[in-house]
């Protein structure tokens, strides 16, 4: 016989596996932790709803901050020391750039496709891995060059040699998120969505845009 997890939890909650008076002890504590959770989500909901582009780019420039800095401990040898100024530009193109524009995109397409069954889903992904994920490539690269003094020649050069390998990359992850956010996550909560699955993918992004200058001599590039 299969395991339905539905049915589980709808058996749970009919024969309440966990009474009150197991945890009775631990009563106080849970009750608080759960009071300080659902006041805290219900806060950031409630911001979400109040002030929705400001809190979707705090809520990006936490995530490519906590992000860099993950990268920075996995890349970095122990004898150097973080580099706070990546940081701080990670942290700026989330606040000021990905963070407004994933609030436009995730709009647009909700009025554009405004159902969220399987076919709208799959028009949405193919809008995003068509258009909005290259160019927000395309931009999260030339910023940071342009902010480590890169002049267009180079930014051209790191384009031509990080783009299509960073896209390709691209294709073998975010298909399966955009599926998830998209189809199951309410419209207002998918830039929260779509940024708890960039985490992982931020970690690489920012460790290919702190790679060295590309060559631009003509005939080759090199990392």
């Amino acid at each position: 016989a299969y395991f339905r997890f539905p049915d589980f939890l709808r058996k749970t909650r009919e024969y309440d596996l966990f009474p009150s008076s197991f945890s009775y002890p631990f009563s106080s504590t849970s009750s608080s932790s759960s009071v300080s959770k659902t006041g805290f989500v219900s806060w950031y909901l409630g911001m979400v709803k109040s002030r929705p582009v400001l809190t979707k780019s705090i809520t990006s420039a936490l995530i490519y901050t906590a992000a860099d800095l993950t990268s920075q401990t996995i890349a970095l040898p122990s004898t150097e020391t973080f580099d706070f100024l990546r940081t701080l530009r990670m942290a700026g193109y989330g606040m000021l750039i990905l963070g407004p524009s994933l609030h436009f995109w995730f709009n647009f397409m909700a009025k554009l496709f405004p159902k969220q069954d399987l076919f709208s889903t799959l028009k949405k992904m193919a809008m995003g891995q068509a258009l909005y994920g290259p160019a927000m490539t395309v931009v999260f690269f030339s910023v940071n060059a342009c902010l480590q003094g890169e002049n267009i020649t180079e930014i051209v050069a790191r384009l031509k040699r990080d783009l299509l390998p960073t896209m390709l990359n691209g294709v073998m992850y975010w298909p399966a998120c955009d599926f998830i956010t998209f189809r199951f996550t309410p419209v207002h909560l998918q830039p929260l969505v779509s940024n708890s699955f960039s985490y992982l993918w931020t970690i690489y992004m920012t460790y290919m845009a702190s790679l060295e200058k590309a060559s631009t001599t003509t005939g080759r590039l090199t990392q």
